[in-house]
């Protein structure tokens, strides 16, 4: 069986247009917070900036966001996805990088709210 040319990063499907291509650029919505943290992480591996800024709540997004080129994506994990209630979710992940040829890894439990049939990122405290 043939590799799919084109997987998605955020590692969930195997191919990016069936997985997080499906929101990137297309307006469409996330299903659920863990779906948008997914399209998230894969905005950071491709640079979409704008996409970034758009699924960032209002009230905490920055007003300003440079990503760090010399970044290398190498993959993500969900820990866990915990709906609060129907306009409320956490999910839990790490992703993994490569800063300069040292490997990093970010743990964080993310915040999101939906607001209009639209799921954003509030904001999240990193884990050891």
């Amino acid at each position: 069986m043939p590799t799919n040319p084109n997987p998605c990063p955020c590692g969930r499907a195997p191919g990016f247009s069936d997985c997080c291509g499906r929101y990137l650029g297309t307006g469409a919505p996330a299903p659920d917070a863990e779906s948008l943290m997914r399209s998230r992480y894969t905005a950071f591996v491709l640079g979409d900036v704008g996409y970034l800024q758009a699924t960032w709540h209002a009230s905490h997004r920055a007003p300003l966001l440079e990503l760090d080129g010399g970044v290398k994506w190498l993959g993500l994990e969900v820990k866990r996805h915990t709906v609060i209630d129907a306009d409320h979710a956490e999910v839990e992940f790490v992703a993994r990088s490569r800063i300069q040829g040292r490997g990093q890894r970010l743990h964080e439990r993310s915040r999101f709210v939906r607001e209009n049939g639209h799921w954003f990122y509030v904001d999240g405290d990193i884990l050891p």
